[in-house]
């Protein structure tokens, strides 16, 4: 059955695929673009400006469909900045037990759409002389925290991790288990892409080892307290997933938006490793950075399926975008060229690890709204 599965995925990506190679490209925005009246809501509080449907240039006679759209879909929050003011800010159903209305104080899951995040606190750790990417991951966890031969597991770098590239078998057990039995050999790290869930959630014990802190104490220090982001990360059997409101996660979109500046305070101010985290970050599959999904690349591997496909993340998505992805359709997306930061919280019919043809499906409603 598992087999039969991947086998339609695998076809209906195909097809996709080929249908997109048909049609006028989305023309390429102009790198670079420079950052132009951003706006920061403060740090403390509630207060956050807005822009007008006019101001944005949104087609309004469009929103209709986009509202509906999200709302069939079990969306529970949606908003829009540009140039980091709100464009528009939805919400939708029940909140996560559903005793109540699901509002701007209500907390959701990321699901993997927390990589990024953790991504950026890597950096930030690295930034601050605790760790280095290029090292070896048994330098803050040990030998022996996989069950590979030790020479193999030294092959193992904290860049690895990043960039799903540890070479651990993922055909044998849990791809979330982290204890070492369930971490066995498959390939020399740095040869194949896979997304394997264990090596990431590992680096949250690689963080907390370096700085001597709680994942949670770091995260507040290194990002929460300086952008006014609430949220928390909870143990959920093997995985620590992170949860915030909406705005939280507009917080940090906004953050990535400006290269990890907030305001006049550089959150994370090594821009090479910026830079690496929003680009490809390996050859194997160049629409993935370090713990980020990149669209506008000319292949991607997809998460529980080796294979590698000749179409983009979102074809429908400026191509510049970049994101956060998690189950479920947790999204924080980010447009450089438009200055626009998109997140969507919420459940979809389909269950999807990083639910893509949602994603693409969303963006042709936002297309017709924002008027690409």
């Amino acid at each position: 059955m598992k087999a039969n599965y991947l086998i339609i995925i695998a076809l209906i990506f195909i097809a996709f695929s080929c249908k997109k190679d048909d049609e006028s490209a989305i023309p390429a925005p102009a790198p670079d673009q420079p950052v132009e009246q951003m706006y920061f809501p403060p740090v403390a509080g509630n207060e956050w400006d807005t822009m007008s449907f006019a101001t944005a240039g949104w087609d309004t006679t469009a929103l209709t469909a986009l509202y509906d759209f999200l709302e069939t879909n079990e969306t529970r929050a949606f908003i829009v900045l540009q140039n980091g003011k709100i464009v528009t800010e939805k919400y939708w159903g029940n909140n996560i037990i559903g005793n109540a209305a699901f509002t701007a104080d209500s907390k959701w899951y990321w699901a993997s759409a927390g990589k990024t995040l953790t991504a950026m606190i890597t950096g930030i750790a690295q930034q601050e002389g605790l760790l280095d990417i290029n090292d070896k991951t048994s330098t803050y966890l040990g030998n022996g925290w996989t069950n590979m031969p030790q020479e193999k597991e030294d092959l193992i770098l904290i860049k690895n991790q990043l960039t799903m590239t540890s070479g651990l078998d993922y055909f044998f057990g849990s791809i979330d288990c982290t204890d070492s039995e369930c971490l066995q050999y498959k390939t020399d790290a740095g040869t194949e892409w896979y997304y394997y869930n264990a090596p990431y959630t590992l680096l949250e014990s690689v963080v907390g080892n370096a700085s001597g802190l709680s994942y949670n104490a770091y995260c507040d220090q290194s990002i929460e307290n300086k952008v006014g982001m609430s949220g928390s990360w909870i143990s959920q059997e093997y995985n620590n997933v992170y949860w915030s409101t909406a705005r939280d996660a507009a917080r940090f979109g906004l953050l990535l938006l400006n290269k990890g500046v907030w305001d006049t305070d550089s959150v994370l101010n090594d821009i090479a490793y910026f830079t690496a985290m929003t680009n490809s970050s390996q050859d194997l599959n160049p629409s993935y950075g370090y713990l980020t999904w990149l669209n506008g690349k000319e292949s991607i591997i997809l998460p529980s399926l080796p294979l590698s496909f000749n179409t983009s993340l979102s074809p429908n998505a400026p191509e510049d975008l970049f994101a956060a992805l998690g189950k479920n359709g947790q999204f924080v997306n980010v447009i450089p060229s438009k200055n626009m930061v998109v997140i969507r919280m919420g459940t979809v019919p389909d269950n999807g690890a990083v639910p893509l043809i949602f994603h693409d499906e969303m963006w042709e409603k936002i297309n017709a709204v924002i008027g690409i």
